[in-house]
């Protein structure tokens, strides 16, 4: 029960966040890791294994979905999927021996540093609430693990952000409460600037409710 509370409040804004940066509904990526959760707990897995959304799968994506839609991301993630069974059972894992560290560490950085700077876009042009908010959850992140590493910071900072705010009432902006897809998304080839905002080759975009909303 604690690790199903702890990968449930853990996962909650992880999906949320990947789903902004691939550009779809943040409920597709909610459902997405819960269905993949429970497949999991029901055919099993691997000690430290994580089967969860991922930041290099959200990067990669990103372009596809911006240009064809939802309909070919499912079609794409079903399709690797597929392939990875495949590496699997011809064992090329341990082909990973020959990639040098340095390739690794540089791709890990990346990932990071893209996923940065789509959380960028985040706080601009938001309520003044919304920084002293990010400084207090920095500030749990860097400084909670200097005191103990019983409970994951980033854990603590998410559940004592979110009780405050809806304790307090702060009105901070949510995701989806334009309603509206993102206009650029990173790693797309779509111009940055459109009027009115299109996705690439594409018709305007649908509008899609705010999960929020109710």
């Amino acid at each position: 029960m604690l690790a199903g509370l702890v990968v449930a409040l853990a996962l909650i804004p992880e999906a949320i966040s990947f789903s902004i940066i691939a550009g779809v509904d943040p409920r597709v990526g909610s459902f997405a890791s819960f269905t993949m959760a429970v497949t999991i707990a029901f055919t099993g897995g691997r000690p430290a294994m994580i089967s969860a959304a991922t930041g290099a799968v959200a990067l990669v994506i990103a372009p596809l979905v911006a240009s064809h839609g939802l309909q070919y991301l499912i079609a794409a993630v079903l399709l690797g999927g597929v392939f990875q069974v495949a590496l699997g059972l011809l064992a090329v894992a341990r082909v990973m021996r020959f990639v040098p560290r340095s390739v690794m560490v540089g791709f890990v950085n990346a990932l990071a540093i893209l996923i940065f700077t789509a959380q960028l876009p985040q706080l601009v042009d938001v309520p003044w609430q919304v920084y002293p908010l990010a400084a207090v959850g920095l500030a749990i992140v860097f400084g909670l693990p200097r005191r103990t590493t019983a409970v994951p910071a980033p854990l603590v900072a998410i559940v004592l952000l979110t009780v405050f705010t809806v304790t307090v009432g702060l009105d901070v902006p949510t995701v989806g409460d334009e309603g509206e897809l993102p206009d650029s998304l990173p790693g797309s080839a779509c111009p940055t600037s459109r009027s009115p905002p299109r996705r690439c080759g594409s018709s305007p975009p649908t509008r899609w409710p705010s999960p929020w909303s109710g």
